[in-house]
Parts: structure tokens; C-alpha cells; sequence
């Protein structure tokens, strides 16, 4: 049995050494691709790329030398990180950096890059601890799928044209260590994070509130508004109450004054007839009176 464990280790130290061997070689190639896609979908304004990234050069490790690529080995094109800061580029997001599978470290700071962060940002980037994103023209909305790139550990998208809220799904990043979105056009709460954050981070944002900013204030100041509101409201209904019962007895009042006109017509005639008769009678009795004398 012992013997049989033995070599049961052997062949699959031998099976793994094999797979790994492969998909080293294989991510070499994908690396390449990756850089490759990189410089030919950016405008390279001041050379740097240009001057450097020579792919005629095919020896071993050969991507290792190139400005801002930093390899696991010197010896092997495997890129761990990626640093373009400063250096004057211009596009939009390179999507090719998805077949630089193996990269930790991603920092395209303070060049002309522009248009939404990709959707899909996670499926790009899955394994980087440090994402910089910082001092471009970057637009739209942040986008959720960051939250995925749980391996997280920086994340800096300061001083861009980032618009909408910043999504509550970030507060997932467990390892987030530096946040920054400061200089934005972000607007909304703050997500909780689980680390200590400062004013700095969150500032010049026009809407942004919620710790460490001030107070949002839809919290903190609805519950008066809407109390004002309704009593405003209640205000309106008792005055359109009152109103109506007065139109109601004053039209009841006249309608009762209409009837009993239109119920004598000649203005109480008969009594004036009467008094009438009562005067003549009164005349005639007077007049007998003074005969008799």
C-alpha cells in the first residue's frame, strides 16, 4: 500500500508539473498578445511605447524590459504588473489587458484616457490587488462588477468626470486597504467601508454625502419636510371645508327669501288691506257718533 501511495504521489507531481509547464508557456505567448494589444490601441504621444515595446525581440523575458512592465521573472514573460503613469497616453480603456492574466498591479494614472470604465472590469482585471485609475477623463458611472476584484487592495479613480453614485456593493471589498474618487461628479450616500477613510477621499464631489462628509440630507431632514407638507395639506382641506358650509347656508338663506316672495307677490297686500278696512271702519264709527250728538 505505502509503495502504491508513493507512486500514486509521483505520477500526479508529474501530471501537475506537466499542466503547469503548458500553461506557463501558453500565458508567455498571452502576454505578449496582451502588451502588443495595449500599444496598438493607444496613442502614444510621447514615444514611450514606441521607443520601447520592440516585439522583433524574441528571446526569453524579452517583454521584461519594456518601460512600465514589471515580470514575476526576469526570464519569463509573465507580466505582474503593469505601470503606464505619466506617460501621455491617449484612448480608451485597452481591452487587451484580459490576456495579461496573471497581472496583479495595474496603473494607468495621469494620462488622456477617456470613455466609461468597462462593465465588465472584473472578467479584465479579476486578480489585481492595485487598481489606479486616477487623474484621466474617465465618464459614466462606476461600475458595480469592481466588487468582484476581490483581491482588492487600492483602488484610486480620483480626478476624473465619474458620474452617479458610488455603488453600495463596493463596500464588499473586504481587503480594501486605499479608496479614492475624490474630484469627481459623484453624487448619493457613501457606501460603508470597512476601513478608516478620510474627507479627502469623498471631496469635490457635488452631491456626495454620508460619513465622512457631511450628513445626507434626504435623512436627515425629510421626516420635517413631509410633517410641513401635511400640515399644509390638512391647512387647505379645512379652509375648503369651512368655505363650502358657508356657500351651503348663505345659497339656503337666499333660496328661503326667494320662496316666500315668489309665495306673496304683491308685498303683503292683504295686510295692508286689511288695516285699510280697519281704518274705514273706524272713520265710519266716528262719524255716526258725531250725528248722534
Amino acid at each position: 500500500m505505502v509503495i502504491r501511495s508513493q507512486i500514486f504521489a509521483v505520477l500526479v507531481s508529474v501530471l501537475v508539473w506537466l499542466l503547469l509547464g503548458c500553461s506557463l508557456s501558453y500565458a508567455s505567448q498571452e502576454d505578449i498578445d496582451c502588451l502588443r494589444s495595449i500599444k496598438d490601441s493607444l496613442e502614444d504621444s510621447l514615444g514611450y511605447l514606441n521607443s520601447s515595446w520592440n516585439f522583433d525581440n524574441t528571446t526569453e523575458g524579452f517583454i521584461c524590459r519594456f518601460t512600465g512592465i514589471d515580470c514575476w521573472h526576469p526570464d519569463e514573460n509573465r507580466v505582474l504588473n503593469i505601470r503606464l503613469s505619466d506617460m501621455g497616453l491617449k484612448g480608451v480603456f485597452p481591452q487587451g489587458i484580459v490576456k495579461c492574466k496573471s497581472i496583479t498591479g495595474l496603473d494607468l494614472s495621469s494620462n488622456k484616457l477617456y470613455g466609461p470604465i468597462p462593465s465588465n472590469i472584473s472578467q479584465i482585471i479579476h486578480y489585481v490587488t492595485s487598481l489606479d485609475l486616477s487623474s484621466n477623463n474617465f465618464s459614466g458611472e462606476i461600475p458595480p462588477a469592481l466588487a468582484n476584484c476581490s483581491f482588492l487592495n487600492i483602488l484610486k479613480l480620483d480626478y476624473n468626470s465619474l458620474t452617479g453614485s458610488i455603488p453600495p456593493v463596493l463596500s464588499l471589498l473586504n481587503r480594501i486597504k486605499t479608496f479614492s474618487v475624490s474630484n469627481n461628479l459623484l453624487s448619493g450616500p457613501i457606501p460603508y467601508f470597512n476601513v478608516s477613510l478620510t474627507a479627502e477621499d469623498f471631496a469635490h464631489n457635488p452631491g456626495l454625502c454620508g460619513k465622512p462628509l457631511d450628513p445626507c440630507q434626504s435623512t436627515s431632514k425629510g421626516p420635517k419636510t413631509g410633517i410641513i407638507a401635511g400640515a399644509a395639506v390638512a391647512g387647505v382641506t379645512v379652509a375648503a371645508i369651512g368655505v363650502a358650509i358657508g356657500m351651503f347656508f348663505y345659497y339656503r338663506r337666499v333660496s328661503v327669501m326667494r320662496k316666500k316672495k315668489d309665495d306673496d307677490p304683491e308685498g303683503n297686500k292683504w295686510a295692508k288691506s286689511l288695516k285699510g278696512d280697519k281704518g274705514i271702519k273706524a272713520s265710519l264709527s266716528n262719524t255716526s257718533m258725531s250725528d248722534l250728538s
